[in-house]
């Protein structure tokens, strides 16, 4: 229950900071986790980014404030940290679908996006396969891509790196460096609060790399590790769902600060066998 107090910590932080910008380091400190573990959580409890939900609140509130006031657009805009009119312009259409010129309108129905708040709901009906796992540093070797610190920036980057080292034979080159565990090609995810955010295909190897290639060494944590298996990435991200919903909220664990693990067992994005790693800590 307390880990699900800390996030409404985290959301009435929010709430009260609306009008400001919004530093997503200290919501996370609210939470106990890091940067891009909440904004993951965030993002798989409430079926929203979290970038999305404070914009729908800040739109929300914006509707409120030209209805009922005579406060100047320029001035609305101001208020919730947009610049240029142009931006906000786009940004209350895009989650009212009118313009904001329109608000006091009678005829026009605008959207209300209430605080979200988030309650603890034992699920249990369907098993959860996994196995904690304490494994030392290793060495990973691949290509990798910087990542921004709003998630919602990078939904692009990782598919389009994918898709590239499938097409450039990174990936065939990675699978005759894997010499060690975890036995599959990974999906590294580095974004603690320490580094700069990157994501990594790569393998875990000892082996020597040409200037094509960097290595990265994993730190020694504990893992939960989830296995799965179905067409991704879409059964993955169901998985990840899984893992944030229904396992961590009463598994007496929580997340620590080290990376984002898959581990891809096969070469079938149809028919995919594959593990999810997560750090974790007692809670």
């Amino acid at each position: 229950m307390e880990w699900i107090e800390r996030l409404n910590a985290a959301v009435n932080y929010l709430e009260e900071h609306l009008t400001e910008a919004i530093d997503y380091d200290k919501v996370a400190q609210i939470a106990c986790c890091s940067t891009y573990h909440f904004q993951r959580m965030f993002a798989y409890m409430a079926s929203v980014s979290l970038s999305e939900y404070i914009r729908r609140r800040r739109m929300s509130l914006a509707a409120v404030d030209l209805q009922s006031g005579e406060a100047k657009i320029i001035d609305v805009a101001l208020k919730y940290g947009y610049n240029s009119p142009t931006a906000f312009n786009r940004a209350f259409q895009s989650v009212h679908g009118y313009a904001p010129s329109l608000a006091k309108d009678a005829a026009v129905s605008l959207k209300a996006f209430p605080p979200i708040s988030f309650k603890l709901t034992i699920k249990g009906v369907e098993a959860m396969n996994y196995r904690i796992e304490k494994k030392e540093a290793f060495r990973v070797v691949g290509i990798a891509a910087p990542l921004e610190k709003d998630m919602e920036k990078n939904l692009a980057v990782v598919p389009q790196m994918w898709q590239k080292v499938a097409m450039d034979g990174t990936l065939q080159k990675l699978a005759t460096m894997l010499n060690t565990q975890p036995m599959g090609i990974l999906g590294i995810s580095v974004c603690n609060d320490l580094e700069d955010w990157r994501y990594f295909i790569a393998a875990a190897s000892t082996k020597e790399i040409d200037d094509t290639l960097e290595e990265y060494v994993v730190p020694a944590f504990t893992w939960a590790v989830f296995p799965g298996e179905g067409p991704c990435p879409q059964a993955i991200q169901e998985l990840e769902k899984r893992i944030v919903t229904d396992w961590l909220p009463t598994s007496g664990y929580e997340y620590d600060t080290g990376p984002d693990i898959e581990v891809y067992l096969n070469a079938d994005p149809q028919d995919q066998k594959f593990e999810v790693w997560i750090p974790v800590r007692k809670g």
